[in-house]
């Protein structure tokens, strides 16, 4: 790394002016005479979309693995699973000659409705923000960056480009923040990625609090900040604000517009060397790692059916699974023959190999029969003679497996879900199907909840695949099959009605403005204090075995928030097959002075046992667990009081509680506002 300060010091001003301003639409820009390289960066949440063409948006991009995309990877709730595939996505870069890598995502799942569900992981900051971690590790442990997107409250695709996101300071501090904050703390990206839209008032490339006050300054994020492809309305003022590099370019107008308000002292010269050595800081450790070479295809693809696997969630079994024996299957529906693996837009993936799940499910059926029909067209149209061919399939089956998707059209960057449903087609295929053969398993790929109720009473089981990457159709076959035991569990609560969602009445907003107006209570949090039913709670998965819980207890009765808690509690494997159970530590804060959720999720772990054997888990609690922001002081505070530790294998299915009292060190000023008395004055 050579001494920037130096560097900076031989730059012209137009130089400087133009490393801020991309050089192409992936590559920033070099300075040859001073020996400064250029970077290349990547779309890669999922897989690298390594472009050839540097000045090309949309060419075919390299060939690469295409993992499974942020619903699946959130579901393994598996953060030793996860960094493993960032380091896969790491080799792969280096192998592209790819610099930085633009992932992960961390929005939050404020809507199901939000048409890029499918990219990000939870509808829970805490779990998106562990999961993050372990992502960022694992591809920045091989000498590739990431970036950390899109910064902040990035919830929706409709009007994406000028929404006005309104967001109380509370809610933005307590649900919108808290995933970039672990992420930038603990995984320390190379860089984060503005957002298109604004968040009160200001676009997010031009928003000093949220860029300098928030992430830079309180908490300490050393990388540069880029903007998201074509975010940027006003150079100046988005370099003013905390954004250092414009993405693409080049633009030679914004280079001169910098320039030329330097020259007349607008804008403090010293502002633009911070975000030139910002830059230069990221594009010398990029040069550190040689790129080229090749990556494990093979390896690679079967990483990618593992996490697959393991991020597959057993909504409903009647026993039906996994298959026995010698029996006749009808496989049904297009997506059967055609993997429906990944979803539209920048993240779309040129993968190495696709696995068709009927090819893969015929290796491990046996001497079993097999039989195929489409079952539904790839269009909305509504075809009657598929579905009366798949009923006839159906009656000739000793089990019938219909595989449904999503249209690309309904989960894709740029456009936003209008309902909860699959298509009317699928609807009416399941519905006939299961009227004539109750051994009726449905296999779903979609990336986020679906609606179920018009259809599920009648199926023997539901596998939910989501978008499982090019190596989903052999992890489908090894679930059905019992060759690997399901333990995903879901990141984000299935509803039962899109009316029954929290954002239900301001979303996708009006006038160029969407108000967050359910605040905190968004997922879990809403349904427990509205106590809504659901199909299915945040945290829930089935099994082919059985868990029981026992023994909880905690490290102090009571204790100081800067001493934290731990919390442990045995699990035994109670039936006949090894099984993983992922364990889901929520607080519930028992006597707040201002209104919180019934509980949230602070701690999980994954564990694997054998049948009949027991493992104590433990959990660390540091003080966040217990704190809440607080609008008055602008910060987070504990308080003192009583705190239910509630452990369970969801949200809906708390095994152990155990009540704990807090003790805050904590001292903060009285608030003083027109309504104080005078002994507060």
């Amino acid at each position: 790394m050579p001494d920037l300060s130096l560097l900076i010091a031989q730059m012209t001003l137009e130089e400087k002016a133009a490393l801020c301003t991309g050089a192409s639409a992936w590559a920033t820009q070099a300075v040859p005479r001073l020996g400064i390289p250029s970077m290349f960066v990547s779309d890669g949440p999922h897989g690298v979309r390594r472009v050839p063409d540097e000045h090309s948006l949309s060419a075919q991009s390299l060939p690469a693995t295409c993992f499974p995309t942020g619903s699946c990877l959130a579901s393994t709730w598996n953060p030793s699973l996860i960094f493993e595939l960032g380091q896969a996505l790491g080799e792969e870069a280096v192998a592209l000659h790819s610099d930085v890598l633009l992932g992960p995502g961390v929005n939050m799942k404020r809507t199901p409705l939000c048409g890029r569900n499918f990219e990000y992981l939870a509808e829970d900051p805490f779990l998106a923000g562990e999961l993050a971690v372990s992502l960022i590790q694992g591809i920045q442990s091989k000498g590739v960056g990431t970036s950390l997107k899109h910064f902040a409250a990035n919830n929706q695709e409709y009007e994406r480009f000028s929404i006005n996101a309104v967001v109380d300071e509370r809610t933005l501090h307590e649900i919108y923040l808290p995933a970039f904050e672990t992420a930038v703390k603990r995984g320390k990206p190379w860089t984060v990625m503005c957002a298109y839209n604004k968040l009160n008032g200001r676009y997010g490339s031009e928003n000093h609090t949220l860029l300098v006050e928030t992430l830079k300054q309180a908490w300490g994020f050393e990388g540069l900040v880029v903007s998201d492809w074509g975010a940027v309305h006003d150079r100046v003022e988005a370099l003013r604000s905390g954004l250092d590099l414009e993405m693409p370019g080049p633009k030679a107008h914004r280079v001169q517009a910098v320039v030329e308000s330097v020259r007349a002292g607008r804008l403090d010269e010293s502002l633009l060397n911070e975000a030139v050595r910002r830059i230069l800081n990221i594009v010398f450790k990029a040069a550190e790692t040689p790129k080229g070479g090749t990556f494990n295809v093979e390896g690679h693809h079967a990483l990618s059916r593992k996490i697959a696997a393991e991020g597959m969630v057993l909504l409903k079994n009647k026993g039906i699974l996994p298959l026995k024996g010698s029996q006749h299957f009808a496989l049904i529906g297009q997506s059967a023959q055609r993997a429906h693996f990944q979803g539209g837009g920048s993240s779309h993936i040129n993968p190495t190999l696709v696995d068709v799940p009927f090819v893969e499910f015929q290796k491990q059926a046996g001497e079993s029969e097999l039989s195929y029909c489409d079952g539904y067209p790839l269009d909305d149209s509504f075809q009657q003679e598929l579905i009366n061919e798949a009923v006839m399939a159906a009656q000739n089956a000793d089990v019938a497996l219909i595989f449904v998707a999503l249209p690309p059209s309904k989960e894709s960057e740029g456009y936003d879900r209008p309902d909860l449903d699959l298509t009317t087609h699928q609807v009416v295929l399941i519905k006939s199907v299961t009227a004539v053969q109750p051994n009726t398993v449905v296999i779903l790929n979609n990336g986020s909840a679906v609606a179920m109720d018009e259809w599920i009473e009648g199926t023997a089981a539901v596998l939910e695949g989501w978008m499982m990457g090019q190596a989903g159709g052999g992890a489908v076959a090894d679930i059905l099959f019992g060759k690997v035991n399901p333990s995903g569990k879901l990141a984000e609560t299935f509803p039962r009605r899109l009316v029954d969602t929290p954002a239900h009445l301001n979303f996708p907003g009006e006038n160029g403005e969407v108000r967050y107006g359910e605040g905190l209570f968004i997922g879990y949090r809403y349904y427990d204090a509205k106590e809504i039913p659901v199909l299915f709670p945040f945290g829930y998965g089935l099994s082919y075995t059985t868990f029981s819980y026992s023994n909880l207890r905690v490290s102090a009765h009571t204790f100081r928030d800067v001493e934290g808690l731990k919390v442990s509690v045995d699990v035994t494997n109670t039936g006949k097959v090894p099984g993983k159970e992922i364990v889901q530590v929520y607080v519930h804060d028992c006597q707040s002075r201002l209104v919180r959720p019934q509980k949230e999720l602070k701690g999980f772990a994954k564990v694997a046992l054998e049948p009949g054997q027991t493992k104590t888990i433990t959990v660390d609690l540091d003080w966040r667990a217990f704190a809440y922001y607080h609008p008055g002081y602008h910060q987070w505070i504990t308080e003192d009081g009583e705190f239910e530790i509630q452990v369970g294998a969801s949200a809906a299915d708390i095994r152990a509680r155990h009540t704990v009292t807090l003790e805050s060190t904590q001292e903060l000023p009285c608030i003083l506002h027109l309504a104080s008395t005078v002994r507060d004055w």
